[in-house]
């Protein structure tokens, strides 16, 4: 009983975040616009500045929280992360300047415990050869959450560019009084560790879990990966308007179709290629798929095109459950939460470099005078990160075995 309603709870707030996130990438570039951004590109800029120092506060704080989690409980960790992240929400629909977004960043990264301690949780109630399976079970969730995010929040832009960050404040609230009610704990006497500040800092914290066999070469592969992936959140937007001059409406409708494919990918499709490739088979497909979508999406010549090649970049989604199944089998029970910190931590650090990489490319190759007009040029990065991803990735049975 206490697995299933903490399971269900979980992919509930899953898909909760993933609305909230898919609620506001629709209008950020309209918001950033209005409060300074003189151009387009300048915009981009200014985003990638804000998911920055969002990834870096994350970085900072990722260990902390997981360490803390696993000391005190995952219930008080995420009732405190979801109720700031309603704060934040309301503190970014109300902001009339881009300082006071900056303020919100630094808050909700700070606190932006809610997907590495529900992957505590998750790891906590699943047994080994589940884990991966229930990792997808997230991810399918999110997924679900992105198809309903941008979608409403395309429709939310009719109303002006602040009113989706309200109804992510909303959502957020609702979420937190409703896991006061019905979120168990699943820290036990069993699971439970002594606090430590030697591996509550960053550097302790990837130390201690490094020191596993074949987690440090994981742990670099995952930081390849996010650097790569996070040219959609920061790019799609700027992206698709500026090449083929989509509306907010559309741009949500297709990251609600990708929605749509990852849902199917990480709920369905990685049940049945784990127990046929197993996992580590599993995360080369996936990452196989994902350099090949970021090449087509680069050179699309056609709207058609980038839908077209959707159910592609979703299957690139495989690798990170399997690769999450394989690091969470190899971690102690008593340090999952230690686990999902790090991991948090290291898609933090790819996040403080990547919104700035993958925005400059767009702004220097969709810049007025550029010698060459390529907005495509984050994408071939990520095509390239992940070649790199996949040639580190094929020595792991070797760290193991």
């Amino acid at each position: 009983m206490t697995q299933n309603k903490a399971i269900h709870f979980i992919l509930i707030t899953v898909v909760i975040d993933a609305i909230g996130i898919g609620l506001i990438m629709p209008v950020m570039p309209s918001l950033l616009l209005d409060l300074g951004g003189s151009t387009l590109a300048n915009a981009a800029i200014w985003g990638g500045i804000l998911s920055t120092v969002f990834a870096a506060m994350q970085f900072l704080f990722g260990p902390l929280v997981g360490n803390l989690s696993d000391r005190f409980g995952r219930r008080k960790i995420l009732l405190v992360s979801m109720t700031v992240m309603a704060i934040d929400y309301v503190i970014m629909g109300l902001a009339h300047a881009l300082w006071l977004l900056f303020l919100a960043r630094v808050l909700g990264g700070i606190t932006a415990a809610n997907h590495s301690t529900a992957g505590a949780v998750i790891a906590d109630v699943s047994k080994p050869e589940e884990k991966a399976a229930n990792f997808g079970l997230m991810g399918a969730a999110f997924g679900i959450g992105f198809i309903l995010g941008p979608m409403l929040g395309g429709l939310m832009a009719e109303f002006g560019p602040r009113a989706p960050f309200y109804l992510a404040a909303v959502m957020a609230g609702a979420n937190a009084v409703f896991g006061y009610f019905v979120l168990p704990e699943t820290v036990t006497d069993k699971n439970r560790r002594a606090f430590e500040w030697r591996r509550a800092l960053p550097h302790g914290a990837f130390r201690s879990v490094a020191a596993i066999p074949g987690q440090g070469r994981m742990m670099i592969v995952l930081f390849f990966q996010e650097i790569a992936f996070v040219v959609y959140p920061v790019v799609w937007a700027f992206y698709t308007i500026g090449k083929f001059g989509w509306e907010p409406w559309l741009v949500g409708v297709s990251l609600g179709a990708f929605g749509v494919m990852m849902a199917i990918s990480q709920g369905l499709l990685i049940r049945l290629a784990i127990p046929r490739l197993g996992e580590y088979g599993t995360a080369l497909l996936g990452l196989s798929m994902e350099m090949l979508a970021f090449v087509g999406i680069a050179f699309a010549p056609s709207t058609w095109v980038i839908f077209a090649l959707l159910p592609i970049s979703a299957l690139g989604m495989l690798a990170g459950p399997a690769m999450q199944g394989i690091m969470s089998r190899a971690v102690p029970d008593d340090a999952q939460g230690e686990l999902q910190g790090v991991v948090s931590s290291v898609r933090a650090m790819a996040s403080i470099i990547a919104p700035l990489v993958m925005t400059g490319l767009f702004s220097w190759f969709t810049r007025e005078g550029a010698a060459l007009y390529f907005p495509g040029a984050p994408f071939i990065a990520s095509a390239f990160l992940i070649l790199i991803a996949l040639w580190i990735f094929r020595g792991w049975r070797r760290d193991v075995f």
